[in-house]
């Protein structure tokens, strides 16, 4: 839902050429909310506020923002707040209602709680309060990272807004973070604050910013804690996990427009699909990209099996390679910088096809960092195992899942055998910090094509192990969580902006009911030997609803997230434009990156290697905002 952005004056001075810079920044958002847009600023020009609306609960005026309160309070918000309605009851007391929105809550929320309102609210959100008695901005972003919150700081004041590109008109020059770019060439996302752009920050999940005289401060306000409840029994976790799903698939269905969703044919899409069913056969829309040229990566028929189960009209799109070169470029404006791999392509063409049908879709993110889903978590803890079991020390207590339980499942990593030879072929028994990392290191083909000596090659490193090895709220041999843990925290935000980016390109909204703080807490207090019973990956979730998944789906094991055929597709049709983009001037001419090295080694992508997608949405995203900052900029001047 919805687009914000705004200005804050760091010296108590009027703002130049506010009204411009608002109306820029609005323009550059509208995609995000194409039912209305508004504008506030103070009568002294140093604060400003905009939004562009997607209407989805309170359809009527009363809804619009930015929202002042009858105190001169003002807010713009982009999210949803599903508990909005218990809150709203709570706080009608001491607060008269003028409309039935989530956003009118948040102001009663904040009158009552202050900055800590936050800690009031359940769903996906990214805010500005401006407290004008108080002469005091409050900001927060959700809990996981579901909505987005940039930010920078250019002549004395503080600039922010739901995506990068809204920023770019007030910078004073679009330079590329070297260090971000070291995050990027090694785990294809960001795992500090910073973006690609030199100067423009993101708050992380589940913190709270504040400008007070002037000065701006971070807060965590909510983190995740993996204490393990060893009273908690199988049955005893598939019974509350049915109940927290159940509450949150309930309230994920709030709205005022009919809602869809999405199915790719893996569990997690699929059981949101099903369960939204149960609970409303009025939204009974679900969407599906496919890939029909190459069978090996069409998973239509899956889809198909799930749509059929639930009752559920399925619209599909049949993707090709017309598609991508014709749409790659719009796929990383609308990204803001790339990210996470090349998902986010298809994802941008289901969400155009939703967008014909409907306003709101559900998702399925979330359930392979709750739940333990990635097929890596079996690789670093068969290494545990192995060293554990030549020290001697298997039965100390530090392994909660055994090898008589993982050896018969390693049939599931059959397509991973590329990166396991990689994997133990160096450091072997390593510490599992530095071992998890060359799981997730996607740099290490990469000696060729980057210039390393112009980059900062232990940064990655560094902040890698400040998350990883952050004690604060794990154990110390808590290997699986510990894995699971560093996914959750830095991979999922990188896997919601392509959600979130993918879906407001088309006036999208995208709702994923398994990030649901209660049942994420709950999950995290599941001992590991219940949580990765047998062996098996996902297991609780998948025991869990076995009566509501279709066999074919509880029992499948090479769901690979959403591939895509970019290896067919460089060796046939998309061989020249690939070629073209690196034989460009322009590619030549960055410092870092060697294109002839490019094109003389893309032939020898591996069937899911990511390199030459990295670097090619790389230098799209140079061509599409350092090589024309210029234009962004004579936006607002």
């Amino acid at each position: 839902m919805c687009g914000i952005a705004g200005a804050v004056s760091l010296d108590g001075q009027a703002i130049g050429r506010l009204d411009r810079r608002l109306s820029a920044m609005s323009d550059l958002i509208e995609h995000r909310g194409p039912d209305g847009h508004g504008s506030w600023s103070s009568d002294a020009k140093t604060v400003g506020f905009v939004h562009r609306r997607l209407a989805i609960i309170d359809l009527t005026p009363d809804g619009a923002q930015p929202m002042v309160a009858p105190n001169g309070t003002v807010l713009t918000y982009n999210g949803e707040v599903y508990n909005y309605v218990e809150l709203r009851d709570r706080l009608s007391g001491g607060w008269d209602f003028h409309s039935h929105s989530d956003t009118e809550t948040i102001l009663a929320a904040y009158d009552k709680y202050g900055a800590d309102c936050v800690d009031h609210l359940r769903g996906m959100f990214a805010y500005a309060i401006w407290d004008a008695k108080r002469g005091v901005l409050e900001c927060a972003r959700d809990r996981f990272g579901i909505k987005p919150f940039y930010y920078t700081i250019a002549d004395g004041v503080f600039y922010f807004a739901s995506e990068v590109k809204a920023l770019v008109p007030v910078l004073p020059e679009v330079e590329i973070d070297q260090k971000a770019l070291t995050e990027y060439l090694t785990f294809q996302y960001p795992i500090t604050e910073r973006t690609l752009f030199k100067g423009v920050h993101q708050l992380h999940p589940g913190h709270a910013l504040t400008i007070r005289d002037g000065k701006v401060s971070i807060r965590k306000y909510w983190d995740v804690r993996y204490e393990h409840d060893h009273s908690i029994t199988a049955d005893a976790a598939r019974t509350r996990i049915r109940e927290l799903l159940s509450d949150s698939v309930d309230v994920h269905l709030r709205a005022d427009v009919p809602i869809g969703a999405y199915l790719s044919g893996g569990v997690d899409s699929s059981l949101i699909a099903l369960l939204a069913a149960e609970h409303s056969p009025d939204n009974n829309l679900a969407f599906h990209g496919k890939f029909t040229a190459y069978p090996g990566y069409d998973e239509s028929h899956h889809a198909e099996v799930v749509a059929q189960n639930a009752g559920m009209t399925l619209h599909q799109v049949d993707i090709d390679a017309m598609d991508f070169e014709n749409n790659l470029a719009k796929v990383i404006y609308h990204l803001d910088y790339p990210v996470a791999g090349p998902g986010s392509f298809p994802q941008y063409m289901v969400s155009k096809l939703a967008s014909e049908h409907l306003k709101v879709v559900l998702g399925g993110q979330g359930g392979d960092e709750i739940f333990g889903g990635y097929a890596r978590y079996m690789v670093g803890y068969l290494e545990r195992l192995i060293l554990g079991a030549l020290d001697g020390n298997l039965d100390d207590g530090s392994y909660s899942v055994t090898f008589e339980s993982v050896i018969p499942n390693l049939g599931l990593l059959r397509e991973y055998k590329p990166l396991m030879q990689q994997f133990f072929s160096k450091g072997m028994f390593e510490t599992l910090d530095r071992r998890f990392y060359r799981l997730i290191d996607r740099s290490t083909d990469m000696a060729d094509e980057i210039d390393w000596t112009a980059l900062d090659g232990d940064h990655a490193l560094e902040s890698y192990l400040g998350v990883f090895n952050d004690r604060s709220v794990i154990a110390e041999n808590a290997h699986l969580d510990s894995m699971s843990r560093f996914d959750f925290k830095r991979l999922l935000p990188a896997l919601l902006q392509v959600e979130d980016r993918m879906s407001m390109a088309h006036g999208l909204e995208s709702r994923v009911p398994l990030l649901d703080h209660p049942l994420v807490e709950y999950a995290a207090t599941i001992p590991p030997e219940v949580k990765y019973e047998g062996g098996r990956l996902k297991e609780l979730l998948r025991t869990t609803y076995a009566d509501t998944l279709p066999s074919s789906i509880f029992e499948r094991r090479d769901k690979m997230g959403f591939p895509v055929p970019l290896k067919e597709w460089y060796a046939g049709e998309l061989n020249t434009f690939v070629k073209d983009i690196f034989h460009s001037q322009s590619a030549k001419d960055r410092h870092f990156m060697n294109s002839e090295a490019v094109l003389a080694n893309f032939d020898k992508d591996s069937r899911f290697s990511r390199k030459t997608w990295g670097l090619l949405s790389l230098e799209l995203w140079h061509q599409q905002f350092a090589d024309k900052a210029h234009a962004f900029r004579k936006m607002a001047a």
